[in-house]
């Protein structure tokens, strides 16, 4: 079997197959940016501004890059504010979570498309594959987002009920020594050992009834409803990436306590604590807080080893306890 790489296939924006691509994804592209935010009656700035937050920089002066499908969004979400239903920051800070995390998605399914194309062989054509995958691509999203978007109406719901605030686990584990491994591992070793990292932490979180709220690079972070449920989620993520070979280990930061829901992430003490811990943890440790070791205290199943307190700036002295699974 041959280990060069497949002939690339070239192409440009003038290809008629790219711009049959192009109508397919976003339709005729004929009105400049001016002409689109009349068109969906709205002011220029908030059209700039809503571009800029959605993630793209400002459209050149009189250029044709949008369409029927850019006026009808423009549309319907200044129609979000204008009936009330949300406020124009609001519109903005959504525009903007929504816009990275749609980022990602859309780098992961071109990336995902781009390695079969590869793996068929010379003379596969990407746009070809890219037109037969994106319904699909599409159906998925719009799948994720409604379950998803179920799930957040259920959290805040529960949390309007109890107040603002919601008391969490919440966790950061990250890789150790990736700094080092990054300058040192090939782009593909290094997008491996990224990715099986990512896919062991989904899998471990959800498995121990938590969720992950975001990666960031050679980190994760994610929350529980409980100490317990948290305790758990952090142990198997530090022992099974112990177990692995193909992987660094791992150290784990814990803590409890009320955080407050925003824009798809978590703010609050217990957030800044834990993320400060992770980076006192040793590698296959987990360190907790004290309020986290104190929750679990009295369940015959862990163990703590009590370290030396230290002064984090911002949060003051804190005791470092090393969480531990209590031999049978």
């Amino acid at each position: 079997m041959s280990n060069s790489p497949p002939e690339e296939v070239t192409v440009t924006e003038d290809d008629p197959d790219w711009a049959e691509l192009e109508r397919e994804l976003v339709g005729r592209r004929y009105l400049d940016a001016e002409a689109t935010a009349a068109a969906a009656g709205v002011e220029r700035e908030v059209s700039i501004r809503l571009w800029r937050a959605i993630g793209f920089p400002d459209a050149p002066e009189g250029e044709l890059l949008f369409g029927d499908l850019d006026v009808e969004m423009l549309r319907s979400a200044s129609g979000l504010v204008t009936e009330g239903l949300i406020g124009f920051d609001t519109l903005l800070a959504l525009a903007r979570a929504t816009g990275q995390a749609q980022s990602r998605a859309a780098e992961s399914q071109v990336k995902a498309v781009t390695e079969s194309v590869a793996n068929a062989g010379p003379g596969a054509d990407p746009l070809l594959y890219a037109r037969m995958a994106i319904p699909g691509l599409e159906r998925f999203i719009t799948y994720t987002w409604r379950r998803h978007m179920l799930d957040a109406m259920s959290r805040e719901l529960s949390a309007t009920a109890e107040g603002l605030t919601t008391e969490l686990a919440v966790g950061f584990a990250d890789m150790v020594g990736f700094t080092a491994l990054s300058q040192q591992a090939s782009e593909i070793e290094l997008s491996d050992v990224v990715g099986r990292f990512e896919d062991l932490a989904y899998d471990i979180v959800a498995a121990g009834g938590g969720r992950v709220v975001k990666m960031i690079g050679d980190e994760v972070f994610f929350v529980a409803e409980s100490p317990r449920a948290g305790a758990e989620i952090a142990l198997s993520l530090a022992s099974t990436y112990a177990s692995d070979d193909r992987l660094p280990d791992i150290r784990v930061g814990l803590s409890v306590g009320p955080v407050l829901p925003r824009a798809g992430d978590y703010l609050g003490p217990a957030v800044n604590l834990a993320s400060r811990l992770v980076n006192l943890a040793r590698p296959a440790t987990v360190l907790v807080s004290e309020q986290l070791a104190e929750a679990l205290g009295d369940q015959p199943d862990y163990e703590f080893r009590r370290l030396r307190t230290r002064n984090l700036k911002g949060i003051g002295r804190v005791p470092t306890i090393v969480l531990r699974r209590r031999e049978a």
